[in-house]
């Protein structure tokens, strides 16, 4: 590989899409689901939580101000790379970023997914897709560099993470917080899944690194549990629990008084986060006499954004040391063959790294 063909020019930032009009709504689900058995009631069940919100979903307006935000962070770190935008599911699609990075002339991007945590859906499924969207451009598509490492155990993702979920302790009345329960949710997905990636590993180690920042009335670290939402699959098949629903009875049969709810598993405030947290456990909380806080995603907080920056340098600088705490160590920048399998996984195509082959 000459060394124009090994230089990355510019970044392929990867997310899932949304609606963003209730005409969009069926034709996104269907891409979505498109090749699952998923009954037709269940999707148009799924199109009532969007349209509950006009049929716009804010992940794509989410996305737009967090890529802004980086590209201003990336010009003050005098970092010269353009960023182009492909969606999984709707519009911009991968295939016209690509495009678009085709006609720019780019030899090289470097891929970002909105995802801070290893699993089928949250990688090894992105790459299959850039896979497909450069088999769709044909032999003179870009390649592209390995994605840039997921950023749960960075100090900057935890320390962001923190501070939200202070600020949600802070909104409790000051004589239920001793002992509310942190709740970190995440996106529920088959136990056949999880058990090939270190989703759940990766989840608790980010959820405990964060309860050790917060400080709660009369200790440091919080009483945390980790519960899961959005589950989609049949009933027959095992999925990661407990559901946030579920838990939330059964704290307020213990006589828990107060939950602090963190989308840790969301990068951003998404429909399934509004939909799933602040509609439905919200009100299940109401019911149940529990009182409720929830912490933002993790968004465009500015430490946050900054370690997207850190990531950046990293991957441009390799001798630049790979930030992070706790027990585990950073993800690596090659994904192996194995890595996040999952049995309806096709396999991935060669153009999807530079120097072909398997990921």
């Amino acid at each position: 590989m000459n060394s124009q063909q090994s230089t990355i020019d510019c970044i392929l930032w990867v997310s899932f899409g949304g609606p963003e009009g209730p005409d969009d709504v069926i034709p996104f689900l269907e891409n979505v689901l498109r090749g699952k058995p998923v009954p037709r009631e269940r999707l148009l069940e799924v199109a009532e939580h969007y349209l509950h919100f006009g049929g716009v979903s804010p992940i794509n307006a989410q996305n737009r101000d967090l890529i802004a935000r980086l590209q201003q962070e990336l010009q003050a770190a005098g970092i010269d790379l353009p960023i182009y935008w492909g969606n999984r599911n709707w519009s911009p699609y991968l295939v016209d970023a690509l495009r678009e990075i085709q006609h720019a002339g780019h030899r090289l991007p470097l891929p970002i997914f909105t995802n801070m945590f290893s699993s089928y859906s949250g990688c090894r499924q992105y790459r299959e897709n850039i896979a497909a969207a450069q088999s769709q451009l044909g032999p003179d598509a870009p390649r592209t560099a390995p994605r840039l490492r997921f950023g749960f155990n960075h100090p900057r993702f935890i320390a962001a993470q923190a501070q939200l979920v202070q600020s949600a302790i802070e909104k409790l009345p000051q004589h239920l917080r001793a002992d509310a329960k942190l709740l970190y949710t995440a996106h529920s997905i088959p136990i056949s899944m999880s058990d090939h990636c270190q989703y759940v590993r990766q989840l608790s180690e980010s959820a405990e690194l964060i309860a050790r920042q917060v400080v709660h009335p009369d200790r440091q670290g919080a009483q945390w549990e980790l519960v899961y939402q959005s589950r989609s699959g049949p009933p027959q098949q095992p999925w990661l629990e407990p559901d946030i629903g579920d838990r939330l009875g059964d704290l307020a049969q213990q006589g828990v008084k107060a939950v602090i709810v963190v989308p840790l598993g969301f990068v951003t405030d998404h429909l399934e986060v509004l939909y799933d947290l602040d509609l439905e456990a919200q009100q299940a909380c109401q019911k149940l006499g529990v009182a409720y806080s929830r912490a933002p995603a993790v968004g465009t907080h500015p430490e946050f954004v900054r370690m997207i920056v850190d990531l950046i340098i990293e991957r441009l600088q390799p001798s630049t040391p790979r930030a992070c705490v706790g027990n585990l160590s950073p993800v690596t920048d090659e994904c192996a063959a194995n890595c996040c399998l999952y049995p309806r996984g096709g396999p991935i195509e060669s153009l999807s790294r530079p120097s072909g082959g398997t990921s």
